[in-house]
């Protein structure tokens, strides 16, 4: 039986390379993300070696996550892992950004993995393994300049982690948080420094890879991936 990873967010960026990464070595993908046509490329790609399902969420609605994570749990029944990705960056101050900034960025970046755990996580207790990746931050140990809400954010989103950690200790269930520091998606889309002042998105990908393929005894918990020349 095919190995099952369920990753939110997956239409690009490190979503999609996570997708793309486990995908071409077999795995059973479910996969979320509001823009169904992206989703659909991965499908077909895989259309001859591997399944994959596919569901067009916002993950900024509560509803949405949860059908989300019914869905995947009833197409594939055995779940392996979990990537939490789904996130976006507004940049900002506290003091002076829009109002209604923290409120989408919560929603977005905590509240989904928060309700997609919820739905997943079941499964994983009744089979007693599985490895759930949270996405944070660099965001999520130090705020910054213009960092704002979204620094509020994945300082939770890295809390939820942590207590996530604590609580699936007795059910066999890693949990890792991983915290990179710039990486080449479409959040620095436009911008003018090289490729090569960039984490790639399939180096994230790899390391997720290598995790997941540990014995099952041990856990990574924190992962902290910054740029060789360090934070932008």
């Amino acid at each position: 039986m095919n190995k099952t990873i369920v990753v939110s967010g997956a239409s690009k960026g490190i979503g999609r390379a996570i997708a793309l990464k486990f995908g071409a070595a077999g795995w059973n993908l479910a996969l979320c993300a509001r823009n169904l046509d992206q989703l659909k490329e991965i499908q077909n790609e895989f259309s001859t070696t591997t399944e994959v399902f596919v569901y067009q969420c916002d993950v900024s609605k509560k509803e949405e996550v949860i059908a989300f994570g019914a869905a995947a749990t009833a197409h594939f029944g055995h779940m392996d892992v979990l990537v939490n990705n789904a996130g976006y960056f507004i940049p900002g101050s506290v003091h002076s950004e829009a109002d209604g900034v923290l409120e989408s960025l919560i929603e977005t970046n905590l509240y989904s993995a928060y309700h997609l755990s919820r739905a997943i996580v079941p499964a994983l207790i009744a089979q007693r393994s599985g490895t759930i990746f949270n996405i944070c931050s660099i965001a999520s140990l130090q705020a910054y300049d213009n960092g704002g809400s979204y620094s509020i954010s994945k300082f939770a989103m890295l809390a939820l982690s942590k207590a996530l950690r604590e609580e699936l200790k007795p059910h066999n269930i890693r949990v890792t948080s991983i915290m990179p520091g710039a990486t080449l998606t479409d959040s620095w889309k436009g911008t003018e420094l090289p490729d090569t002042r960039f984490i790639k998105a399939s180096d994230i990908a790899q390391i997720i890879w290598d995790v997941t393929h540990l014995s099952d005894q041990t856990v990574v918990e924190d992962i902290v991936v910054r740029p060789v020349l360090g934070d932008l």
